[in-house]
C-alpha cells in the first residue's frame, strides 16, 4: 500500500537511514567491549552468552507488538520511542557497575530497538510501490550494514580511553537522530489508515504460531532460516578459522571487514536491479541455493584468499535474500505493514537466538558441522521454496482462469 501523500524520496530515506545507522552502529560498537565489561564485573562466558541472548529474545517477543502499535498510532511516534529508549539503555550500560544493571540495560535495548527497526521498515513499505519496494528495503538494509561494519572498529578504538565511552557516544548519537526524526520526518500513515490499523496486543507466542500457519507463514520461516544461517556463520567463524587455518584476530578481522563491505555494497547496488529483473521469488530461490553452496565452498577453502572469496560469496547470497524476502512479505501484507514487519523481525530474532547456540554445540563435535548443517538447512529452504512458490503460481493461474471464464 502506498500512501497517496508520499512517494519514495531521498529526504525520508536519508532520515530513516541515519536512524538505523545509529542503532546498528551502537550495536556494533559494543560487540568487542562486552567480554571486557563482563570480566571487570567478575563474570564469565555463561553470563556473556545470556547477556547477548537477552536482547535477541526480547526483540523476538516484542517485535509484533511494536508493529501493531505503529499500524494503529503511526510510524513516527514508534520511531521516536525506539530511539529514546536506545539512548537511555546505552547510557545505563555506560554507568553500570553491577551485573544486574547490564542485564537491565540490555533488556531495555532489546525491547525498544525492535520498535525502531520494525517501524522504519514498515515506513519503507508505506512510501514505496510494489515495483521499487525491494530497492527500498535494500537501501535500508545497506544503512544497517554500514552501522554494523563501522561499529566494532570504532567501539574498540573509543574503548581505549574508557569502556564506557562508546556507550555514552551511542546514547548522544541516538538523541541527535531522535531530534532529526521529530523535526524533519513526516508521518507516512494518514489518520484514516491509523484508525484501520491492526488491534494492539501484548506479545503472545500463540500469535507467532498463528502467523506461521497464515498466508505469509512460509516467508516468516525463511526469515528465521536465513537469520539462523547468518548467525550460525558469525558465531563460530573465529573459532573455525583458528582451528582449521590458524588465523589470528588480525586475519579474522580483515575477513569480517570485507564481509561487511560486500554486504553493504550488495544491498545498495545489487538488490534493486536483481529483484526488479528476477522478481522476489526467483531471487529468494537463487539466494538460498547460493548460500548453501557458499557454506560448502568455505569448507573446501585452503588459504586466506580462498576463505575470503568463499565468505564473500556466502554473504552476497544472504545480502540478496533478506530484502527480497522482506519485500515479498510487504507485498502480501496489504494494509498491515507494521504487523508484518514486526513478525518478520521477531522471526529474524528467533534465528539469532538459535543460531549461535546450535553452532557452538555442534562445533564441539567437529569444526565442520556448523557449516555442513547450515548448508543442509539452506538446501531444505530452497526445496521448500520450490514447492511453495510453484503451488502459489498454480493457484494464481487457476484463479486467473476462473476470472476469465466468469
Amino acid at each position: 500500500m502506498l500512501n497517496e501523500r508520499h512517494t519514495m524520496n531521498k529526504k525520508e530515506f536519508l532520515i530513516l537511514s541515519i536512524a538505523l545507522i545509529v542503532v546498528m552502529l551502537g550495536f556494533g560498537m559494543v560487540i568487542p567491549i562486552f567480554p571486557f565489561y563482563i570480566e571487570n564485573l567478575g563474570a564469565g562466558g555463561t553470563e556473556l552468552g545470556l547477556l547477548i541472548a537477552t536482547s535477541a529474545f526480547l526483540e523476538f517477543s516484542f517485535g509484533p507488538m511494536w508493529g501493531a502499535v505503529s499500524d494503529k498510532r503511526g510510524r513516527k511516534p514508534i520511531l521516536v520511542v525506539g530511539l529514546f529508549g536506545y539512548a537511555v539503555s546505552s547510557f545505563l550500560f555506560g554507568i553500570s557497575n553491577q551485573l544486574w544493571m547490564l542485564f537491565a540495560a540490555r533488556a531495555l535495548s532489546g525491547v525498544l530497538s525492535s520498535a525502531t527497526i520494525t517501524s522504519a521498515m514498515a515506513y519503507v513499505g508505506d512510501i514505496t510501490t510494489e515495483e521499487n519496494r525491494g530497492d527500498g528495503m535494500g537501501k535500508i538494509g545497506a544503512a544497517m550494514a554500514l552501522g554494523l561494519m563501522v561499529g566494532p572498529g570504532l567501539g574498540g578504538w573509543l574503548a581505549e580511553g574508557s569502556l564506557s565511552i562508546p556507550f555514552f557516544i551511542a546514547s548522544a548519537m541516538s538523541i541527535a537522530s531522535l531530534i532529526l526524526v521529530l523535526t524533519l520526518l513526516p508521518e507516512s500513515l494518514t489518520a484514516e489508515q491509523q484508525q484501520a490499523g491492526t488491534k494492539i496486543q501484548l506479545p503472545r507466542f500463540k500469535s507467532l504460531w498463528a502467523a506461521v500457519k497464515g498466508p505469509i507463514g512460509y516467508l516468516l520461516l525463511l526469515v528465521a532460516l536465513f537469520s539462523f544461517a547468518l548467525t550460525n556463520f558469525e558465531a563460530i567463524f573465529g573459532l573455525y578459522a583458528l582451528e582449521k587455518f590458524g588465523f589470528g584476530p588480525e586475519k579474522v578481522g580483515a575477513i569480517l571487514m570485507v564481509v561487511a563491505v560486500v554486504s553493504t555494497v550488495g544491498k545498495a547496488v545489487l538488490t534493486g536491479p536483481v529483484t526488479r529483473k528476477w522478481g522476489e521469488r526467483l531471487t529468494i530461490k537463487a539466494s538460498l541455493l547460493a548460500g548453501a553452496c557458499g557454506y560448502l565452498v568455505l569448507l573446501a577453502a585452503w588459504d586466506f584468499v580462498s576463505v575470503l572469496v568463499a565468505t564473500a560469496f556466502f554473504i552476497l547470497s544472504k545480502t540478496l535474500l533478506r530484502p527480497a524476502t522482506f519485500a515479498l512479505i510487504s507485498r502480501q501484507a496489504s494494509a498491515s505493514q507494521g504487523t508484518a514487519m514486526g513478525l518478520s523481525n521477531s522471526f529474524m530474532s528467533l534465528g539469532r537466538i538459535i543460531g549461535p547456540i546450535w553452532a557452538g554445540f555442534v562445533f564441539d563435535f567437529h569444526p565442520n558441522l556448523p557449516y555442513l548443517s547450515g548448508s543442509f538447512f539452506l538446501l531444505a529452504g530452497f526445496a521448500i521454496s520450490l514447492v511453495v512458490f510453484n503451488r502459489n503460481k498454480i493457484d494464481r493461474h487457476q484463479n486467473s482462469m476462473i476470472h476469465r471464464v466468469g
